[in-house]
C-alpha cells in the first residue's frame, strides 16, 4: 500500500544507506515532517514521475511505499544519490541518452517547484569550482591566499619566487583516484620546495598556492545562516599540512566565527544561492582566518560526532521551516 503525503512534504534523494541522511530523516521525524526518501536510481524501474503543467506542475512522485503530490512539496534535501539505473536489457548509445533523460525529466520538474534546496545540484557544480570560489571570496573581504593556476613550469617557479616561501600545490576539483585494484583515494595536498617544480607541470592544469603558516584549521558548516565551527589541530606534520591524510594525529573542539567572517561567509553563500556549505579555514598564529574553499555538498557527519554541533538538527529545521 502506498502512503500519500501531504502538508508540506520534504523530500530527500540520498543512496539507500547513507547514515548522513539518515541522521536528518531522523530529525525530521522527530518534528513530524512528512518525509519522502528515494534514491535517483530507483527512477525509471522503481519510482513513477506522473507530472501535468497547469501553469505549475501538477501531479505525483511515487514509489513503492510511498507517493508525494507535487504541489505539496516545500524542501528537498539532496545528498549525493546515485544516477539513475535504467533496465539492463537497455543497450548503448541509448542507455546513457535514457539516464540523462530521466535526469532531466526528474530534476528538472523538482527544479520547478517553488521548493528550498539543500542544495540544487546544478547550484553546487558551479559553487563548487575553486577558480570561482576564490574571487567571490575576496571581493566579501575574506582573505585568501595568493592563489596561481597553470600549467607552464616557469611561471609556477616564478610566482613561488615572488611569494618567497614555500607553496602548496593542491586539487582543482577534488576528484578521486581509480587504481587498478579498485581502490579510491584523493589526492592530497602537498608542500612543495619552489626548487622541485620541473615540466611534470605541464601535464595538466596546477594550483598553486602560498603556504599559509597556520595554528590551527577550522571547518565552518554553514546552514541557512547558522555557523556551526570545529577546529581541527593536527598533531603530526603530514596532518599539518593536509589533515585528511592523518585522521588519527587530530585533535576537534569548537570555536566562534569572527564578524567579518560570518558576514564575508553570508554575502559569499548568497552569492552562489546556496543553504549549505563547509568551508574550510585557516587560523594563523594571530588569529586571522584565511578561507581555503568551499564545498557546498561536504561531509559534515564526522564533525557533529567529534564536537556534538546540531548541523543535523539545523538542517532539518531549515527544512522544515521551508514549509511556512
Amino acid at each position: 500500500m502506498t502512503t500519500k503525503l501531504d502538508r508540506g512534504t520534504i523530500l530527500v534523494l540520498a543512496e539507500e544507506l547513507d547514515p548522513t541522511a539518515d541522521l536528518v530523516v531522523h530529525e525530521l521525524n522527530s518534528r513530524q515532517a512528512p518525509v519522502m526518501r528515494f534514491d535517483l536510481s530507483t527512477f525509471p524501474q522503481h519510482l513513477t514521475l506522473r507530472a501535468r503543467l497547469e501553469e505549475r506542475w501538477c501531479g505525483v512522485i511515487e514509489g513503492a511505499c510511498r507517493a508525494a503530490d507535487l504541489e505539496q512539496v516545500r524542501a528537498v534535501y539532496y545528498r549525493r544519490p546515485e544516477p539513475p539505473a535504467i533496465a539492463d536489457h537497455v543497450d548503448e548509445p541509448y542507455r546513457s541518452w535514457a539516464r540523462g533523460e530521466a535526469v532531466a525529466g526528474l530534476l528538472g520538474v523538482l527544479y520547478a517547484l517553488p521548493a528550498v534546496w539543500v542544495n540544487r545540484p546544478d547550484v553546487d557544480m558551479k559553487a563548487a569550482e575553486k577558480p570561482c570560489q576564490l574571487p567571490i571570496a575576496a571581493a566579501y573581504g575574506l582573505r585568501i591566499p595568493r592563489t596561481l593556476i597553470t600549467n607552464d613550469p616557469r611561471h609556477a617557479r616564478e610566482f613561488a619566487r615572488d611569494i618567497g616561501g614555500q607553496v602548496v600545490c593542491k586539487s582543482l576539483h577534488g576528484g578521486q583516484l581509480q587504481h587498478d585494484n579498485g581502490a579510491r583515494n584523493g589526492v592530497p595536498t602537498q608542500l612543495i620546495d619552489p626548487v622541485e617544480i620541473d615540466d611534470s607541470v605541464r601535464l595538466t592544469a596546477h594550483l598553486f598556492q602560498e603556504w599559509i603558516q597556520k595554528d590551527h584549521e577550522v571547518r565552518l558548516t554553514v546552514v541557512g545562516e547558522r555557523m556551526f565551527a570545529g577546529t581541527i589541530h593536527a598533531r603530526s606534520r603530514q596532518a599539518h599540512v593536509d589533515w585528511r591524510t592523518d585522521y588519527d594525529a587530530l585533535e576537534y573542539g569548537t570555536t566562534g566565527v569572527p564578524d567579518e567572517v560570518r558576514l564575508g561567509v553570508l554575502a559569499w553563500m548568497k552569492h552562489f544561492g546556496l543553504n549549505f556549505g563547509a568551508f574550510d579555514f585557516a587560523v594563523t598564529r594571530k588569529g586571522e582566518w584565511v578561507m581555503f574553499e568551499c564545498n557546498p555538498s561536504g561531509q559534515w557527519i564526522w564533525m557533529q560526532q567529534r564536537t556534538g554541533l546540531p548541523i543535523a538538527a539545523a538542517i532539518a529545521d531549515l527544512l522544515v521551516g521551508a514549509q511556512l
